[in-house]
């Protein structure tokens, strides 16, 4: 799995002029599934992501985790991260099937939501429009191959 987390004050996905999911604090996931992912990523990832400590600190350090402020998540498919780019049109076929990606985006977002965490999410497949204001800014790319 490779998720792209990045720290947001506020951040929304929508389709078709209709926001789905809103947060305001934490971190906006977008989350790619590669066909060989299984449960073990999954919650691996999430726990890896739900733990993080970037949040500032009284002195200004990164060193709160998204419970100690009072994040939330917003969490979107994005299978565009197993893309491949070897020519100048990217081919998706690296990515996993709706078959498998879903369940697997899903078991991610109740392992957080387990975790003690408000979580919203776009719609898998959707043609999507995601927003966010961006803080620090704080982007963190994560790999279940290497993490």
């Amino acid at each position: 799995m490779r998720a792209v987390t990045t720290r947001v004050s506020e951040a929304s996905v929508s389709v078709g002029g209709n926001i789905l999911g809103s947060i305001g604090r934490g971190y906006l996931v977008l989350l790619g599934i590669g066909p060989a992912d299984t449960e073990k990523e999954a919650v691996h990832l999430a726990e890896k992501i739900c733990n993080l400590r970037v949040f500032e600190d009284e002195n200004g350090k990164m060193n709160r985790s998204l419970s100690q402020v009072g994040g939330e998540i917003l969490a979107v498919s994005q299978f565009t991260l197993y893309a491949d780019l070897k020519s100048r049109r990217p081919g998706f076929s690296h990515a996993a099937k709706p078959e498998a990606a879903i369940p697997l985006y899903e078991k991610f977002m109740e392992k957080c939501r387990d975790m003690g965490f408000h979580v919203e999410h776009g719609e898998f497949g959707a043609d999507m429009q995601v927003s966010s204001v961006n803080d620090g800014p704080v982007t963190l790319i994560f790999d279940t191959d290497e993490v």
